[in-house]
């Protein structure tokens, strides 16, 4: 596997999934745009990323606004010549009980998650054209496969089918272009996400209670998932479009 010349935008790159993704993307040669909300955060993330500053730049900006989709393709074109991969990564995650859902959240758990990936793909796939060819990978999820009654999430669930929904339809749309799309769907990854809502204390108490949810005894680590990501967007797996790959454990395969 190898990403010599390749071009690759990361978005949720400051933390995580989308941090460990970038890492491996530059160790097997890419040069590669991280985007975020917090501009402190991305350049540390970036430092993290490669020591090689000539391989990383970042751009901050709320994805759920179509202009920075743009942006970050225009960085990706004015410094290192276009783009070829898409990590399509952002996204936000806070279980909130049905009933109890605001159209405050709902609208922030689909603006971030969904539009965010739909017009963050729109401007990616106008420049991989230009290269005759690309590779978006999405993070998609779980929860979109299947409900979690310990975590209640129908709002980010319903966002997360969108995001499916897209790779199926993206991938035929755009398959005449040579751009393949795909997802990952994760189950529960330790990542600083769950940070947002649960407190510093609790995460480590919280999230190992979820071990023997999965079949195989453990939750996931980011490269667990960057791994699965990084061959989707590779040419290893060149003959492969519009597939929802669960990285999970082996949850979706049944229960004990």
């Amino acid at each position: 596997m190898h990403f010599k010349g390749k071009v690759a935008i990361v978005t949720g790159g400051s933390s995580g999934i989308g941090k460990e993704a970038a890492k491996r993307l530059v160790a097997h040669g890419a040069s590669v745009v991280l985007g975020g909300r917090d501009e402190a955060k991305l350049h540390a993330a970036a430092k993290e990323v490669s020591e090689d500053p000539g391989a990383v730049r970042v751009l901050a900006g709320d994805i759920g606004k179509p202009a920075t989709g743009v942006a970050l393709v225009d960085l990706a074109e004015r410094e290192f010549g276009g783009l070829d991969v898409l990590i399509n990564n952002a996204g936000i995650f806070k279980p909130i009980p049905f009933s109890e859902v605001t159209e405050e959240q709902y609208d922030g758990f689909l603006n971030t998650i969904l539009k965010g990936k739909f017009f963050m793909a729109q401007a990616a796939a106008k420049a991989m054209k230009k290269r005759g060819g690309g590779a978006i990978v999405q993070t998609g999820s779980l929860w979109a496969l299947q409900a979690i009654g310990a975590t209640p999430s129908s709002a980010y669930s319903v966002a997360n089918a969108g995001v499916h929904a897209l790779v199926h339809n993206l991938a035929l749309e755009l398959a005449a272009d040579k751009i393949r799309v795909n997802a990952v769907a994760p189950a529960v990854v330790e990542t600083p996400i769950y940070s947002t809502f649960l407190s510093k204390d609790e995460v480590p108490k919280v999230l190992p209670t979820f071990n023997a949810f999965h079949p195989l005894g453990r939750i996931g680590q980011p490269g667990d998932v960057a791994g699965a990501i990084l061959f989707l967007a590779s040419d290893e797996s060149a003959w492969i479009t519009g597939t929802i790959l669960p990285v999970d454990g082996g949850v979706m395969a049944g229960r004990n």
